[in-house]
């Protein structure tokens, strides 16, 4: 575990943003994406018939619909014990192999970083 208060405020912040849409949409997941100019997009769980995202798949898409052409880090708030290979894979797609996923529960407490890789 990572004590919240030793983060990088901009890493901070997502976790944060993260946590909020979380918590505001009442969905399993919230997710926020800082692009490489800082701009963040947040995101919640789309569970649709015809459609299902997790949160980080969802805020990904944001920023690439958004004109986003790499990422600097992402965050999830999960009840998960980590990020899901498939939210990696997005988050690889547009900021690579070394860009961060903070994973954080729904205290917002971060459990663990890891790369997209």
């Amino acid at each position: 575990m990572t004590d919240s208060s030793a983060l990088d405020p901009e890493d901070r912040k997502i976790v944060t943003l993260a946590r909020s849409a979380r918590a505001r949409n009442g969905v399993p997941e919230g997710a926020a994406v800082r692009d490489e100019t800082g701009r963040t997009y947040v995101a919640g769980t789309v569970a649709l018939d015809s459609l299902k995202l997790s949160a980080l798949q969802t805020a990904v898409a944001m920023a690439v619909a958004s004109g986003a052409t790499s990422l600097e880090a992402a965050a999830v708030v999960t009840e998960a014990e980590s990020a899901s290979p498939e939210d990696r894979a997005a988050v690889r797609d547009l900021g690579g192999p070394e860009t961060p996923v903070l994973v954080a529960g729904p205290d917002g407490t971060v459990r663990e970083t890891v790369t997209a890789g």
